[in-house]
């Protein structure tokens, strides 16, 4: 047992040497997840329109307070019209202009000038918690637009950090794949020297040049899907594709040690937030629309001053008569509204609304139920591919033995080239089966945080 443990001891140093150019391939200089993060948080414009919107809707808080402000309107208007009218009632429509006095036998088309200035102030007295309805479905809509924000960020944090594991895996493959190449040119070396011997046939110099060529091929389809890793870092931060470097250092199996195992937040989690504060906007919205349809006791107040060419006995005076003033005048009283149907129309808005709330509440099920089971398959993931690092040491070390092996029969003529590129593929095989295994690791850690709520945590424990 002892033994089996250091041969799997040293198969992990050999993977680590062997895989060195995985290092050697990353030298320049790379940007942290964080440093990544940050500036896709101040670059992304979707963002910016996101922080814009929270800008908005705490405005609309101070906008919503303000309004419950008392009313003052001043109004002041001088005219020239004639005077004639009749006695009766009539309902105005807002387009029928006033006439006062000018009730005679017959109509007089003499223009006479008039002036009134009106000062009105109304305060609502007693709104029954209307004032605060609206305030508090004000502050619902900014914690909402602030939960959107928040949102977009972790979904963006998500998607740059499974964009960088991508690259991460894409420039191990690379860096695998080079060596495989220098490995498959060897072999096309030593076959073409025994070719030239007369020792081996022709043909196994073919097949293995068309081997060397299905690696390079490989490895420029591997260089193009790191391109385009890059590619998409960059769109979401702002930062150019040369200064992109995934951290080759995550590699290593004794780099995932480091990973602290946090508890879920589900408190905390953006995902589940949103749905939260929506539902908040439902519940403040329907106190809201029980307010609004309550009784309301105002305190109204007026002065004016009137003034007109016409005096008391109907005699027209000259026209700048009219322009002062002349008569003035206070009023203040209490006023009582109500709806005598408010009943029936707060009880239909409610039933609307109240369909939209439930609605609401479901999706934030939906969306935890979603999370949980997200975070059992992550789990399981994670399990799977800790089973699978313990058996890669093994894989790796038999592929080594074995392609040395073949190589030293294959010289000696005991085997034919396709024993040789078996073996060859083996070692291939084992070495990017561990750089994919611990691809798959980092990638199924990063889905159990996005789950669980605690990305910036996961972040964090990786720098």
């Amino acid at each position: 047992m002892s033994s089996f443990r250091n041969g799997n001891r040293v198969a992990l140093i050999m993977i680590n040497i062997f895989l060195s150019p995985i290092y050697i391939f990353s030298q320049k200089p790379f940007l942290s997840l964080s440093a990544l993060n940050d500036s896709a948080d101040h670059y992304l414009p979707r963002l910016l329109e996101k922080r814009a919107l929270v800008s908005s809707a705490s405005a609309y808080v101070t906008e919503t307070r303000n309004q419950f402000l008392p009313a003052v309107r001043f109004n002041d208007q001088v005219n020239i019209a004639t005077d004639n009218s009749t006695a009766g009632s009539y309902y105005s429509y807002g387009i029928i202009p006033s006439a006062s006095s000018g009730v005679r036998a017959a109509n007089d088309y003499q223009a006479a000038s008039g002036n009134l200035a009106v000062l009105f102030g109304e305060y609502d007295l007693i709104d029954f918690g209307y004032k605060n309805a609206r305030i508090n479905y004000a502050k619902s809509e900014q914690a909402f637009s602030q939960s959107d924000l928040q949102r977009e960020m972790y979904i963006l944090h998500g998607r740059i950090c499974r964009a960088y594991f991508n690259l991460m895996i894409s420039e191990a493959r690379m860096a695998v794949e080079k060596e495989t190449v220098k490995r498959y040119d060897t072999i096309f070396n030593i076959i073409r020297a025994l070719t030239m011997s007369g020792i081996k046939p022709g043909s196994d110099s073919s097949l293995a040049k068309a081997e060397l060529s299905k690696s390079r091929i490989t490895y420029n389809q591997l260089d193009e899907q790191a391109k385009n890793d890059r590619e998409e870092i960059s769109y979401l931060t702002g930062i150019t594709t040369e200064r992109i470097v995934a951290d080759s250092n995550l590699m290593s199996i004794a780099k995932r040690k480091e990973i602290i195992q946090m508890p879920a937040d589900t408190f905390a989690n953006p995902l589940l937030e949103y749905f939260a504060s929506l539902n908040k906007v439902f519940l403040s919205n329907e106190r809201l629309i029980s307010k609004s349809y309550l009784p309301k006791i105002s305190l109204t107040a007026a002065s004016w001053a009137r003034g007109s060419s016409i005096v008391y006995d109907d005699q027209y005076k000259s026209i700048p008569e009219g322009l002062g003033y002349q008569r003035f005048n206070y009023l203040a009283g209490i006023s009582f509204q109500y709806d005598l149907f408010n009943g029936l129309h707060k009880k239909d808005r409610l039933k609307t609304f109240g369909f939209e709330r439930e609605a609401s509440e479901l999706e934030l099920k939906q969306q935890q139920i979603s999370l949980a089971s997200a975070a059992r398959q992550a789990q399981n993931s994670i399990d799977i591919n800790e089973k699978n690092l313990l058996e890669l040491p093994i894989q790796y070390k038999s592929a080594v033995d074995t392609y040395n092996q073949k190589i030293a029969q294959y010289k000696a003529g005991i085997i034919t080239l396709i024993d040789l590129t078996n073996a060859a593929f083996v070692l291939d095989r084992s070495l990017n089966d561990y750089a994919g295994t611990m691809g798959d690791w980092w990638l199924a850690q990063l889905d159990k945080a996005i789950a669980i709520g605690n990305l910036a945590g996961f972040i964090q424990s990786i720098q």
